[in-house]
């Protein structure tokens, strides 16, 4: 499944993992990690991210995914890739990764409506 990921796919799977980080049990669980990382970017590199990595690979499952490391990589390459040509992609990524790099500045070319 993940050889016809498409740009309609990327989009409605990150919308998905957008969703999922924002349930009230993800919410409290991502704020007790940033809580305990506090403005330490080693320790939330540490906590932070798995957190963020491990709900995002419950989603991506369901679009076909393997389980694990080797279907979150998979994700984010193919994502990468469809981000250069759709705007809207690379504005979702940009809000995933806002999740684990809260002072990474999101790309103003893609987030600026005209």
């Amino acid at each position: 499944m993940t050889a016809n990921f498409t740009a309609e796919a990327a989009k409605a799977a990150l919308t998905d993992v957008l969703d999922a980080l924002e349930t009230p049990e993800n919410v409290l669980k991502l704020s007790n990690v940033k809580e305990s990382s506090g403005n330490e970017m080693l320790k939330t590199m540490q906590f932070v991210f798995p957190t963020v990595m491990q709900i995002q690979m419950e989603v991506i499952k369901k679009y076909g995914f393997p389980d694990g490391r080797e279907g979150a990589v998979q994700f984010a390459q193919l994502v990468r890739s469809l981000e250069k040509e759709d705007t809207d992609i690379a504005r979702l990524h940009a809000q995933v990764r806002s999740y684990f790099l809260p002072g990474a500045p999101i790309n103003s070319s893609t987030d600026v409506s005209l």
